[in-house]
């Protein structure tokens, strides 16, 4: 398994690059594409990206929030890493069952790190942050392994949380294109 930052950036690339035509989330179409379910399900690459993250939280977090679907596994994983609790982030609250928005621990009054796996215009982070503030959770930091460098960081930014990312784009051998 990848040992060096280098070597784990290799490893996502060799595992989840795709080239193609591909439209995002955000709208906007991208001629490559990272497909994040092929490092999430991976154990052992997972792991190394967990553990590489687990060095990126804040001191202060209480848990760990992992947004649906793809930050769901992340955060698990960080939190294997880190021992810091999670909840897991629906984007809109079920409408049966507990009828909860997140699931898990309470997050009223905590201190939450948002857990992404890929951001790219930072539109569900920003609206899960909101959803989650309205809880009464506290968010300033939200964590990723890639950010496509593609106005997330900046949106984020305008609403109060900074992103730490493992990896942009660039770091991974292909540019926004």
């Amino acid at each position: 398994m990848p040992v060096t930052r280098a070597e784990l950036a290799a490893a996502i690339r060799a595992t989840s690059r795709l080239d193609g035509t591909f439209q995002l989330r955000s709208g906007a179409t991208a001629t490559e594409y990272f497909d994040k379910y092929r490092f999430e399900s991976d154990p052992a690459l997972l792991s190394a990206i967990a553990r590489e993250l687990a060095s990126l939280v804040p001191p202060d977090i209480q848990l760990l929030a992992g947004l649906e679907l793809g930050g769901v596994p992340v955060a698990t994983a960080v939190s294997l890493h880190t021992g810091l609790p999670c909840v897991f982030v629906r984007k809109r609250a079920k409408d049966y069952g507990t009828c909860r928005l997140a699931e898990g621990d309470e997050v009223s009054g905590k201190r939450l790190l948002i857990v992404e796996d890929v951001v790219t215009s930072g539109g569900q982070v920003a609206k899960s942050c909101d959803d989650l503030r309205r809880l009464g959770a506290s968010i300033e930091h939200a964590l990723c392994v890639i950010d496509r460098c593609a106005g997330g960081r900046e949106l984020l930014q305008e609403a109060g949380i900074e992103l730490h990312a493992l990896f942009v784009q660039d770091d991974l051998g292909g540019g926004r294109r």
